[in-house]
């Protein structure tokens, strides 16, 4: 068994619960952003490139297009987290996340000055792009760094399970708007609430940021760090490449499962299922509610039973279901869609909580935010941006409405072997092997 780290004096710090909750809480933004790109998807193609046969592929390409920024703001922000602080990292990507927010509410849309809206909107989404780069590997290296080491799955956890606050107002918010708000004025100024809504959440939660205290483990680093002359990114590419290929593996499933499994789900009901966008709206919202009670008690169970047991628990899920509940879900009856909406989004939703302590644990406090750019927002970049892109491209080629089931389960099936080989990382779990524990003895 791993014994807790020590701190210097012999015991284990832990922040403020205070500190812990504003930054669980402060996930939400994030969530909300992205989910509610994909959520308004098909009113923001009509408003942003006209109503063309091509329109809704266009608005998620700039989806995807914007996420390849993701890893280039991991990797900035992450040297300045490895260098100078967690707490700095996650005040200043909120700040732009705040800003770049704001200025998409007021953008023109097509109707107004033409093709130059779509331009602009690609731009505003790279700025957030690189912006949650940075947002995803401070908050989780800050939730890791500061709990108990035994309660590490579950603390973490908590982010993923308030993430999917925002996921739920994600859906809750342009799902109210649609139904109060008259259709004819959803592409001229509708769409335009969602996105105010998150810039005010933004301002608010930067706020309650600026009380949150640094690190304690990267704290204790700090002496150590100032003497270090290599870059962490290099460090971390020369000492803990294993580390990176065990990140992206872990990071590819957990983006695949939720950015097709839950985020698309919305786009997916309306264009293969036939429901109205207030319907699929509705039925999205139902299915998040479930992941907020799922997500906690899987991030405890990797506290009890160990991380690897429960990814490969719910790797094997994202092997066997999908298939069959994108089956149900288009069949277009509302039963048969939220059984399948729900179970999707359970197995998504315990695939990230168990990830959101795996990752980071496989990094010294040294080199964290720098490995997590690497392996889990690269993998994000590629399995989360590209995906509904792909899912979408593929069914419009092939008529074939299955191909999200198979695209999850195709990508569960090339990650299993590595789960299987994961070195375990929980406190009450089995030891790390010998080979893959020297990494690991560095203090955390």
């Amino acid at each position: 068994m791993q014994s807790p780290t020590p701190t210097s004096t012999g015991t284990t710090a832990v922040l403020p619960r205070s500190s812990i909750v504003v930054a669980a809480l402060s996930t939400v933004v994030e969530w909300y952003d992205f989910t509610l790109y994909l959520y308004m998807a098909t009113v923001l193609s009509r408003a942003f490139f006209g109503t063309g046969a091509s329109s809704l592929l266009e608005t998620l390409a700039v989806f995807a297009i914007a996420y390849l920024m993701r890893p280039i703001g991991a990797m900035v922000f992450g040297h300045i987290g490895d260098r100078i602080g967690r707490r700095t990292v996650m005040l200043g990507s909120m700040g732009v996340m705040t800003a770049a927010m704001l200025a998409t509410a007021l953008l023109p849309t097509a109707a107004q000055i033409g093709s130059a809206a779509g331009a602009l909107l690609l731009l505003l989404r790279c700025v957030m792009g690189f912006a949650v780069g940075g947002e995803y590997t401070g908050v989780t290296a800050y939730l890791v760094e500061g709990a108990a080491p035994r309660r590490r799955g579950l603390i973490a956890s908590l982010a993923s399970a308030a993430s999917q606050i925002g996921a739920l107002l994600a859906a809750a918010v342009p799902a109210l708007t649609v139904t109060l708000v008259p259709a004819s004025a959803m592409d001229t100024w509708g769409w335009r609430i969602p996105f105010l809504f998150g810039a005010l959440l933004a301002g608010a939660l930067l706020i309650a940021r600026s009380t949150m205290r640094e690190s304690p483990a990267f704290e204790k680093q700090r002496e150590t760090q100032r003497k270090q002359k290599p870059s962490p990114l290099i460090v971390t590419l020369r000492m803990h490449r294993r580390a990176v290929l065990r990140t992206f593996a872990i990071s590819a499933l957990g983006s695949v499962t939720y950015y097709v499994g839950i985020s698309y789900v919305p786009t997916y009901l309306g264009t293969v299922s036939g429901f109205s966008e207030a319907e699929s709206l509705w039925l999205s919202t139902i299915a998040v509610v479930a992941i907020i009670v799922v997500t906690p008690l899987a991030g405890a169970l990797s506290d009890r039973i160990g991380r690897r047991p429960a990814l490969m628990l719910f790797g094997a899920l994202s092997v066997v279901l999908p298939l069959s509940m994108f089956g149900l879900m288009s069949q277009g009856g509302f039963a048969a869609a939220l059984t399948g909406a729900i179970v999707l989004a359970c197995v998504a939703g315990g695939i990230s909580a168990v990830a959101c302590s795996a990752i980071a644990e496989q990094f010294p406090v040294a080199q964290r935010l720098s490995g997590l750019a690497l392996g889990a927002t690269a993998a994000t970049a590629i399995f989360g941006g590209l995906t509904p892109y792909a899912a979408q491209a593929l069914i419009d080629s092939t008529g074939w409405a299955l191909v999200p089931g198979a695209m999850v389960a195709v990508i569960a099936l090339a990650v299993v072997p590595v789960l299987r080989r994961l070195p375990e990382t929980a406190p009450d779990a089995r030891p790390l092997r010998p080979a893959d524990h020297a990494p690991q003895a560095q203090p955390r």
